[in-house]
C-alpha cells in the first residue's frame, strides 16, 4: 500500500475577514475533493484571516501512482488562482506489512516463504 500526503500553505490576498477566507478554502477544498476523490481538509491558520493550511492523503498500490496524483492535486490548487500557494511540502509512504484473516500482522518476507 502507498499512501500519499500533503500540506499546502495559501495566502488569500482579497480577504478582508475571517468569513471571506472560510469561502475560498471551502471552495478550494470542495473543487480539489470533486476533482480528485481524496481526503482534504483544512489543519492550521483556522484563526487568521488571509493564510490557510490545507491537508491533504490518498491511498494506492503504485508509488509512481501517487507521487503524480501528488502533483496534479498541487498543481490543481494553484491553477484555481483562489489564493496563493505560498509552501507545500508532500510525503510518500510505503507500507508493506498486511494483515491475516486473523488479525495477525504478516510481514511481505513471510509471504514469500509460503
Amino acid at each position: 500500500m502507498v499512501v500519499g500526503t500533503g500540506i499546502v500553505e495559501i495566502f488569500v490576498e482579497e480577504s478582508r475577514s475571517l468569513k471571506d477566507k472560510r469561502a475560498v478554502v471551502k471552495s478550494i477544498l470542495r473543487r480539489t475533493q470533486n476533482e480528485f476523490n481524496i481526503s482534504i481538509a483544512e489543519i492550521g491558520d483556522l484563526d487568521h484571516w488571509k493564510k490557510s493550511r490545507i491537508g491533504f492523503s490518498m491511498v494506492g498500490n503504485d508509488r509512481g501512482f501517487i507521487n503524480s496524483k501528488v502533483d496534479k492535486v498541487l498543481r490543481f490548487i494553484e491553477d484555481l488562482y483562489l489564493a496563493q500557494v505560498l509552501r507545500s511540502r508532500i510525503e510518500i509512504s510505503s507500507l508493506s506489512d498486511v494483515l491475516d484473516p486473523g488479525g495477525r500482522v504478516v510481514h511481505s518476507d513471510d509471504d514469500e516463504k509460503s
